[in-house]
């Protein structure tokens, strides 16, 4: 725990910090119908996502809280756009729209499971590997989807009346996004069952030592 907080006072944390912060306050603006507004803080903490991880490796800011909060406000703000997204999409007036809800759950089990899995892991002071090129693929793919419908989707967009996305490729899209997520998730089973296979060797070891 010490060494968690060791150098933790940098800019990419700060970033990050505000990225968590951003949350709540996109939540309450969807909701509550300021959907241009929710858009504009959700591009804003995009931003700090894609910058945080930039100035961290330039000016040599990489920490160990750094590489701890960066992820939960990556999972934390995908979390809160499935949940809003489930919502919307399961109260729309469309059976399309209606029907492509269910998706989000693809999304929303599969952050669980790495949320409660990375618990597990820190527990057994096991150190969640970073993210590999599938998972950020997935996630630029969500971020870049979900802001595409929040700004054009029917029923749910901001700027729908100018634009409105076809329900068939809002759904498409929806499902594209879910299918890179479960490649993603299916890419850190393999460093993580390693990861775990380590930890309960080396157990093993120092209890036959004994």
């Amino acid at each position: 725990m010490k060494d968690l907080f060791k150098g933790c006072l940098t800019i990419p944390n700060l970033l990050s910090v505000i990225r968590i912060i951003l949350i709540p306050v996109f939540a309450v603006l969807f909701l509550g119908d300021q959907q241009i507004a929710a858009l504009i803080v959700l591009a804003v903490s995009g931003l700090t996502d894609l910058f945080d991880g930039k100035i961290a490796r330039r000016f040599n800011q990489v920490s160990a809280l750094g590489k701890i909060l960066d992820p939960v406000a990556d999972k934390l703000t995908q979390i809160t756009i499935a949940i809003i997204l489930f919502i919307l999409f399961r109260n729309a007036e469309s059976t399309m729209i209606n029907a492509f809800g269910w998706v989000f759950l693809v999304f929303l089990i599969k952050e669980a499971v790495m949320v409660i899995g990375g618990l597990v892991m820190l527990i057994m002071n096991i150190r969640p590997g970073a993210a590999e090129m599938p998972g950020k693929v997935a996630t630029a793919a969500f971020y870049g989807i979900m802001i595409l419908i929040i700004g054009f989707g029917p029923e749910v967009g901001a700027f729908r009346n100018f634009f409105t996305l076809p329900e068939a490729l809002t759904g498409v899209l929806v499902v594209v996004s879910a299918i890179l997520t479960l490649v993603a998730f299916a890419s850190y089973m393999p460093e993580t069952y390693r990861q775990f296979k380590e930890h309960f060797d080396e157990k093993k070891a120092a209890k036959s030592s004994k």
